[in-house]
This record gives C-alpha cells, structure tokens and sequence, in this order.
C-alpha cells in the first residue's frame, strides 16, 4: 500500500494510460480523481475503479474545467498528493501537412493543457506533492511525421525542469514518464482502417529492441514509484519507458 491515505487526480484517466494508473493508485490505497471528456464512459469507468474514486468532466484547456475539477477533489479529498499531467494528443503529420487547426490542437492539450492543470490545482495541492507530467519519447528522437507532437512534448519535458526549481520550498517534485509506442486506445483514434491500425503496430514493433509495444500497465508502473515516497530523491527527471527504443 505505497500510497496509503494520499489523494491524487489524474488528467486523460478514463481509458488507456491514466485508467491503469488510476486503477493501481487504488490498489495501492489511494483515492484517485480522474478527468476525461467523453462522459459516456464514465458509468463504465466508476463501475471499474468503485468508491474511492472520482469521475470527472473537464477539458483541460480550459482553466475554468479545471479550476472547477480542483474544486471538486478540495471537497471531496481535501487536497492532493500527486497530480499525473496525463491527458495528451498525438498525431502524425509532415511538416507541409500541418495546419493552423492542428498545430493548435496538439499544442493546447499537449502544452496549455499541462499548464493550466498546474494552475488550477496549485491551491490545493499539498507540500511535499509528486506531480508527474507525461511526455514521449520521441521529445529525444527525430522521426519523420511526428515532429510537431515532439515539440510540444520537448516542452513539456522543460516544464518538468523548471517547474521543479520553482518549487523546492515547498518540497513538491516534478518528473515526467516518457512513454514508448503504446498498446492504447490513441492510435486507433487516427481514423484509420482497422487493418491498416494492426499493421501499423506491427511496424512500430520492429522498430522497438524489445520487440513489442508498450502496455498501459508498463506505464502505470512508473507512475507508481515516482508518485511513491520511493522516489523522494528523483526530481526533475524524466523516466523514459519506451522498450529501448529511444536508448539502444
């Protein structure tokens, strides 16, 4: 029961990545508000996680979603011990393909979306606090057609730095998970053919060392130590769990 009597909220927690997580938080004996937009998961999602958590609806680039979602876990929890900037946007483009429309998107959930979470829950986030951020690890590497997501993720993976500076008086420590190609929902929201998706991830799969792609649970893993007292001494840093892809 690593995280025994804490509070957390997670950003992007009603499927994929922030679901696992949500769901190992409360094994591990926290109560976990998750965010998310598309409120018809979310009698599926209570039913998943049960009474200690919380289901939300929000958009976090709005700061008044979150700054009302902050409200929220203050009268339920009281405050929060780890924050998970979970919710994210991916999406493959070459530069000549990349308008206005998605360079806003990818940007604003990506980058504003990360700091306006920030800002909302600063009032009730406690002392000593772990907040994750959740980047890529593609912020480390050039590949063609994602540089835009690498970008906005290399952003964020700098929010992770100087955010940790900002804070050291009040102990709260800012590190990043650095996910790989994952077996999540994401890629399947591309609008590409079901086909076309599974070869698509037998591809991703030969480029990786360990000759596979990722799970949520992979993920979920290392949001666990670094939400844990375990990593009392890592800040600032960024965790990549990517299978050797961006390492090897």
């Amino acid at each position: 029961m690593r995280l025994k009597n804490k509070s957390a909220l997670i950003t992007g927690g009603t499927s994929g990545i922030g679901l696992a997580t949500a769901k190992l938080f409360i094994a591990e004996g926290a109560k976990v508000a998750v965010t998310g937009r598309d409120e018809t998961a979310f009698e599926r999602v209570r039913a998943e996680l049960g009474e200690n958590a919380l289901v939300l609806k929000g958009d976090v680039r709005s700061l008044n979603d979150m700054r009302a979602i902050a409200a929220q876990v203050k009268e339920k929890f009281g405050g929060l011990d780890i924050v998970f900037a979970n919710a994210g946007w991916a999406f493959p483009s070459a530069v000549d393909d990349i308008d206005e429309a998605l360079y806003a998107e990818i940007m604003d959930v990506n980058v504003k979306g990360v700091v306006l979470t920030l800002q909302a829950v600063l009032p009730v986030l406690r002392d000593g606090a772990s907040v994750i951020l959740n980047t890529s690890f593609v912020d480390q590497t050039g590949k063609h057609g994602i540089s835009l997501t690498a970008a906005a993720k290399a952003a964020v993976r700098s929010l992770a730095r100087s955010w940790s500076y900002e804070f050291l008086d009040r102990k709260i420590r800012f590190n990043a998970i650095a996910p790989g190609a994952m077996e999540t929902p994401l890629i399947g929201k591309w609008g590409m053919a079901d086909e076309d998706v599974r070869n698509l991830k037998v591809e991703l799969a030969k480029g990786i060392p360990v000759g596979h792609m990722g799970k949520a649970d992979d993920i979920a893993y290392a949001a666990l130590y670094l939400a844990s007292d375990e990593s009392s001494y890592v800040v600032g840093a960024e965790l990549v769990v990517d299978g050797g892809a961006s390492q090897l």
